[in-house]
């Protein structure tokens, strides 16, 4: 099945190239950008060997989606979405941190809590908990925005004391990160699903914070099915989730974590279908409707062509 791994355009005006471990991004007359979102997946901080089938259009769709029903609480980056895996938006400067929130004891936060520490990005944790616990309220847990290598959790006071941030900056994306993710959870709750962390990347725009990059979609976000959530909590089960967590413990259960000497392991086409078939699985349900596939034979003439079309109307 063909996919979109890699992309190499040349646009008209096209300033820079950003390759990252999932987008491709285009700078136009220092002004738009253009966001290709390739089917490429990361875990652990690598990009796998392997595309996975419709990730892009999942991810990109997914992504329009709540940035559209989230725009009216907090300012974003989109223009328009020409195509199932472009957006093109205002062009903006990247604040250097991830604002990561949290509903629920999961993921790198359990396996924090796990090893014995109690602190996490500043934030004190309650003794106590098990694997999956709802939080008391949301944390935030932020990390650095590493272009290269892992991110790295940082606090608060971290942020503001080394200059990474400006104090009243930060306060404004603390806030809209708390807006964020209770629409998020209202949103998820419509759906029988619970929001259970994400995270969320700013940039500014003529002064103007804006929320770029995706949002509440399965490569930043983790969800847990609502319904039989309390039961499997109480019996010690492992909770019925949508997520790219699945993809993580299978690379844990094959001795890969991202760390150094250890070797991403063979990714059989069942594998590689498996996980295309989870993220439509995520699509569909967060949607509440059919995940419409997109045509594949000749992606990059289609995405190519759509983008030009919609840079000639903005012109």
């Amino acid at each position: 099945m063909n996919t979109l791994k890699a992309t190499s355009f040349r646009f008209p005006g096209q300033t820079t190239f950003y390759k990252g471990k999932v987008r491709d991004v285009y700078t136009i007359d220092n002004k738009y950008m253009v966001m290709v979102v390739s089917d490429r997946i990361s875990a652990f901080d690598v990009v796998l060997p392997e595309a996975i089938p419709y990730k892009g259009q999942v991810l990109n769709q997914l992504a329009a989606y709540f940035l559209d029903a989230t725009k009216d609480i907090v300012p974003n980056w989109t223009i328009a979405v020409p195509d199932p895996n472009v957006t093109i938006g205002h062009m903006c400067s990247p604040f250097r941190v991830e604002m990561v929130i949290r509903g629920y004891l999961a993921g790198h936060a359990w396996r924090t809590y796990q090893s014995g520490k109690r602190i996490l990005c500043g934030v004190v944790l309650p003794e106590g908990l098990k694997e999956n616990d709802k939080l008391p309220s949301p944390i935030i847990t932020p990390t650095t925005k590493s272009d290269h290598g892992h991110d790295e959790d940082i606090s608060r006071e971290e942020i503001i004391e080394k200059g990474i941030v400006d104090e009243d900056d930060y306060i404004q994306l603390e806030n809209y990160t708390r807006a964020l993710f209770k629409k998020g959870s209202e949103m998820a709750a419509a759906q029988g699903l619970l929001l259970v962390d994400t995270k969320y990347e700013f940039g500014k725009s003529n002064g103007v914070i804006r929320v770029i990059d995706e949002i509440h979609t399965p490569d930043s976000s983790r969800y847990f099915y609502a319904a039989g959530y309390e039961e499997r909590q109480q019996k010690g089960e492992a909770q019925k989730q949508l997520s790219k967590e699945f993809l993580r413990q299978w690379l844990i259960a094959n001795n890969f974590q991202g760390l150094e000497g250890q070797e991403v392991p063979f990714m059989s086409k069942e594998i590689v279908q498996m996980v295309s078939d989870r993220y439509i699985e995520l699509y569909e349900q967060v949607r509440g409707e059919k995940f419409q596939r997109a045509a594949t034979d000749n992606i990059l003439e289609r995405v190519e062509k759509n983008v030009l079309s919609c840079l000639a109307d903005l012109k």
